[in-house]
């Protein structure tokens, strides 16, 4: 039987453009939403002027949402305690915080990424690290750039939980006029496509720095969604979740929209800049698909899947083949039925 509970009160663990947009979302939905930060000067940011300029300039956020720098705080007296921090840095926070959780309550995962080493799917991170059970572990997916949904424009996602009891509850919990979620059950697949998205925005990117336009994108788009298919569907996904807005919907959004930061980081990759000079670029920072992209093509070896346009990216990022290189073997390999 479902544990679920109606979701009134909210915790969101992380403060970046993501979890805060996300936060936002929940508190114009009518939820008194707690904001975890890691810097006090973005907690103070929240509480005071009711924004967080580093990460959304020029956005102003609910009086429902206020914000704390104390992650006991945040979580004291959950109903749902979102996970907002990246994939790569989701276990070494989840242990920190695992003696903190609320028992019984839905924890849900807004994190796009495969782990290194593990090749864990962040939901399997959750129930490792924090003992939560698999029933109790949610994720959402789906075309999400932070910036236009903090801009309230219509925005569709998918909530994804095991427990449909558990997705329903979210999924009222954060409606609101610019946000609507459906719910799934097929948590793998929706983790998979958002986890693989973010490597095909990557090749996009190194496409559209190479001077390439939308015959090259839209090949990519829908070879890719192919590839991230495949894999899910061994994994035990339901390949028409790959159809849907955690697939085709996410892929889309990610390998077209300036606002993506994987899709310009190709770019700069495209014009020749090396991985340290696109990461300056990037304010200092690497797009989730440089890390994740040596992890799924693990998880593709592991389970004898063929990712050639993830495997193309990683060699790019990792092993010092040129985007030229990688265009040219793209092209030219063997002929076959789609």
């Amino acid at each position: 039987m479902s544990g679920a509970v109606e979701v009134r009160r909210v915790a969101v663990l992380g403060a970046g453009s993501w979890g805060t947009a996300f936060a936002k979302v929940m508190a114009d939905a009518g939820r008194e939403v707690r904001l975890w930060a890691r810097r006090p000067e973005v907690a103070a940011a929240v509480n005071e002027r009711h924004a967080n300029p580093g990460y959304l300039p020029g956005v102003v956020l609910p009086t429902l949402l206020t914000a704390t720098a104390h992650a006991g705080e945040a979580l004291e007296g959950a109903d749902a305690v979102v996970l907002a921090v990246p994939s790569q840095t989701l276990r070494a926070n989840l242990a920190g915080w695992r003696p903190l959780l609320p028992p019984g309550r839905t924890v849900v995962s807004l994190a796009k990424g495969v782990e290194l080493g593990t090749l864990q799917r962040m939901s399997e991170v959750v129930t490792e690290v924090a003992g939560v059970p698999a029933d109790q572990v949610a994720v959402v997916s789906g075309p999400n750039l932070a910036r236009e949904i903090a801009a309230e424009e219509p925005t569709a996602t998918v909530i994804a939980c095991a427990d449909h009891d558990r997705a329903v509850a979210l999924q009222h919990a954060c409606t609101t006029g610019y946000f609507r979620s459906y719910t799934n059950t097929d948590v793998v697949g929706c983790e998979l496509g958002g986890a693989g998205k973010n490597v095909i925005a990557l090749a996009c990117g190194i496409a559209a720095g190479m001077g390439f336009g939308d015959n090259t994108r839209a090949s990519l788009i829908t070879r890719g969604l192919a590839e991230t298919a495949r894999l899910g569907v061994a994994l035990g996904a339901d390949p028409l979740t790959f159809a849907g807005l955690a697939g085709l919907g996410d892929l889309v959004a990610t390998c077209s929209s300036p606002l993506s930061r994987n899709r310009t980081f190709g770019e700069h990759l495209g014009r020749g800049d090396s991985l340290a000079r696109a990461e300056a670029a990037n304010h200092g920072q690497v797009a989730e698909g440089v890390k994740s992209c040596k992890s799924i093509c693990a998880l593709g070896d592991r389970h004898g899947i063929e990712l050639p346009i993830a495997d193309a990216v990683r060699r790019v990022c990792h092993e010092g083949l040129s985007a030229a290189e990688m265009g040219k073997e793209l092209i030219s390999r063997a002929p076959r039925p789609e």
